[in-house]
């Protein structure tokens, strides 16, 4: 049941990494890597302010707003500077790796002796629930602290989606989609395309770091290396979300971000538990991606090829 609760929580925590990847890849069709340097980079600032004895709420937000500022200089790299959005992403993700090491000034931070998001979830449990002792659910034993984190990373998760939901309905919502479906409609329209493109890069970055933050407070520790592979894991969340609720609107489609997160990580978590070797992790995930987006493709030809059968009148 542990196993089972953890892969909830952290499919929910990632939940915030599938979001700022379908704001990239879906609504601005801009293939960003900044995400592998951006979340490593959310979860880099806020370990380094906790270790100074911030709190974790401002440690998280400050975490949100260097990823902002990320997914901005990514922006501004390929509207200003007129550089390829895939090079703009490369160049960007390179240099946070080196920001990274000079912001945690190791490649590690460990998080065990701070008071992280993580522990007040758990006080706050234990005021809840009455105690530290575990609880039994359904006949299972949860331990106070999953159930607390789980229970508060799915408000934190249920609150952005219906900020982000509302978000689309504004009028600045409405300029960030249209940009995305017919930038040429939106330059007649008076509306600066470039704005709206650095805007949107900096809120889907700002999303990943602000998963990256929470994460590093979930597990206890900021590596360098944990954003390695983030942007095809998010990638593979968004496909089996829009396999799940098969619609268009804004609503649903964020909704199925956050259903493709939990469930992609159940199906890893149920692989390792059947053994399957975690170097090899990174390879299923990456096939997995590859199948999703090819398979509907190759479907479709195979279909159209079928002959059609009529049958002659007598």
């Amino acid at each position: 049941m542990t196993l089972f609760l953890g892969a909830l929580t952290i499919g929910l925590i990632l939940a915030l990494l599938a979001l700022g990847v379908y704001l990239s890849f879906r609504i601005f069709n801009f293939p960003d890597i900044t995400a592998e340097g951006s979340i490593t980079l959310g979860a880099a600032i806020a370990a380094t302010l906790l270790v100074r004895g911030y709190g974790p709420v401002t440690a998280t937000a400050a975490g949100f707003a260097g990823g902002v500022a990320a997914g901005a200089v990514t922006g501004i790299l390929h509207t200003k500077c007129r550089i390829n959005g895939l090079l703009s992403g490369i160049l960007v993700m390179t240099a946070l790796y080196s920001i990274n090491l000079h912001v945690m000034s190791k490649s590690n931070v460990p998080l065990l002796n701070e008071t992280t998001l993580a522990t007040q979830a758990e006080k706050i449990g234990a005021a809840v629930f009455g105690g530290t002792a575990d609880l039994n659910v359904f006949g299972w034993e949860v331990g106070v602290r999953d159930a607390s984190m789980l229970l508060a990373v799915f408000t934190l998760i249920s609150v952005l989606g219906v900020a982000l939901y509302l978000f689309f309905r504004t009028n600045l919502g409405t300029a960030i989609r249209a940009t995305g479906d017919n930038p040429q409609m939106i330059r007649a329209q008076g509306v600066s395309v470039d704005f709206i493109l650095i805007l949107g890069l900096g809120l889907s970055n700002g999303l990943i770091a602000l998963g990256g933050a929470v994460l590093a407070q979930y597990q206890g520790f900021a590596d360098v290396q944990m954003g390695i592979g983030m942007v095809v894991w998010g990638l593979a969340s968004v496909i089996i979300g829009e396999a799940l609720v098969g619609s268009t609107s804004v609503g649903l489609l964020i909704t199925g971000a956050v259903m493709g997160s939990v469930l992609f990580r159940l199906l890893v978590a149920i692989a390792l538990r059947w053994g399957l070797n975690p170097n090899d992790l990174k390879l299923i995930t990456a096939l997995f991606v590859f199948a999703a987006l090819v398979g509907p493709q190759l479907l479709q030809r195979l279909t159209a090829r079928r002959p059609v059968i009529t049958s002659n009148p007598a």
